[in-house]
């Protein structure tokens, strides 16, 4: 399947809530057996959070290579108001790893919310850069948001599934991805602007007519230690914008879009909520002078309410629960699929 049909097709399903796939092989595919999931309660201190794996897949991989992970999981049916983490863990020849995390509080069954049912993806490129099978397996991440209450909510559908396994590269070699630093990267009113994920000044090959670019981003409601206090029954509005930009040779702008855009008002409960962006179809200019270098961001306007911010890689994740050994895994983020 080409990358734009992918869009078409797997990506795109975001909005409409549908997948179409061609068959792929049982090793690169899974679909996730509907289940309960157990969410713990919060402790004095700390977080006890549940870490469920509910499928892996593996691709056998060159050292060139890039391929695209997507993993799909909706939940409902929460007991009590709960974190939900569509988590995907990766690991390749060589020691190498990649993980990433996406999260958004799921409200229980009798809230009348419509965030009670709750649809996350999670996507991203690998490279390992070393010839070799990779291995990436889901996991659902999760606590109850109560002290005096654990909670289970219900996986009710998803997959994990190598999309794509052979992604243009820049031309440096590299996949075309970028992730926001660790912590939470303020928004408010001294801050009222950020441009996070960012996509820096990269390269593609000549044959390349057109990208498929996607931000995903975590906003944070409430932003830890900031100076305004926080009213736990206000929200915050933000705008969201994705920018991509085509150069010329010379160094003046070439090409831009910006049409891909949303406003969210997200309240505090909610805590972080996923903010998907994707421009599927930006083609590449051949006008006189314009070249295959591009860059590409997520333009955050903070537009009032409380203090917010966008979320950076989440350090130091326990790789399952009660365990004493940790992983990082990446948040907010933006990659290119090149068509």
């Amino acid at each position: 399947m080409n990358v734009r049909s992918l869009a078409a097709a797997a990506v795109l399903a975001l909005t409409a809530g549908l997948l179409v796939t061609t068959p792929a092989q049982a090793a690169t595919s899974v679909t996730f057996t509907p289940q309960t999931i157990l969410a713990p309660m919060l402790p004095k201190e700390g977080v006890d959070q549940n870490v469920t794996p509910v499928g892996s897949v593996s691709l056998d991989m060159t050292a060139t290579q890039t391929a695209y992970v997507v993993s799909k999981m909706r939940v409902n049916d929460a007991t009590v108001r709960s974190l939900f983490d569509n988590e995907v863990v990766c690991h390749g020849p060589g020691g190498w790893s990649k993980n990433m995390v996406i999260g958004q509080n799921v409200y229980d069954v009798d809230s009348g919310s419509p965030l009670q049912d709750v649809t996350l993806y999670t996507r991203f490129l690998v490279h390992p850069g070393v010839a070799g099978t990779v291995t990436c397996t889901a996991n659902v991440r999760g606590n109850s948001l109560s002290r005096t209450s654990s909670a289970t909510y219900r996986l009710v559908s998803g997959y994990l599934m190598f999309a794509d396994t052979s992604v243009t590269n820049a031309t440096n070699g590299q996949p075309v991805q970028s992730s926001v630093s660790v912590g939470v990267h303020p928004l408010d009113q001294d801050t009222p602007v950020q441009r996070l994920p960012a996509l820096d000044y990269f390269d593609l090959p000549s044959t390349v007519q057109g990208l498929n670019v996607v931000g995903d981003v975590e906003l944070m409601v409430c932003r830890p230690y900031a100076s305004t206090p926080c009213d736990r029954y206000g929200s915050a509005t933000v705008k969201f914008t994705l920018f991509i930009n085509q150069w010329k040779s010379d160094g003046s702008l070439c090409k831009t879009d910006s049409s891909i855009a949303v406003t969210q008002t997200v309240p505090y409960w909610v805590h972080h909520k996923y903010v998907p962006l994707n421009k599927a179809d930006f083609t590449v200019s051949t006008a006189p002078g314009c070249i295959p270098r591009f860059n590409a961001y997520v333009k955050e306007e903070w537009l009032g309410g409380e203090t917010s911010g966008i979320q950076g890689v989440s350090p130091d994740l326990p790789d399952g629960r009660g365990s004493t050994t940790t992983h990082d895994s990446d948040m907010s983020h933006a990659y290119v699929l090149p068509y």
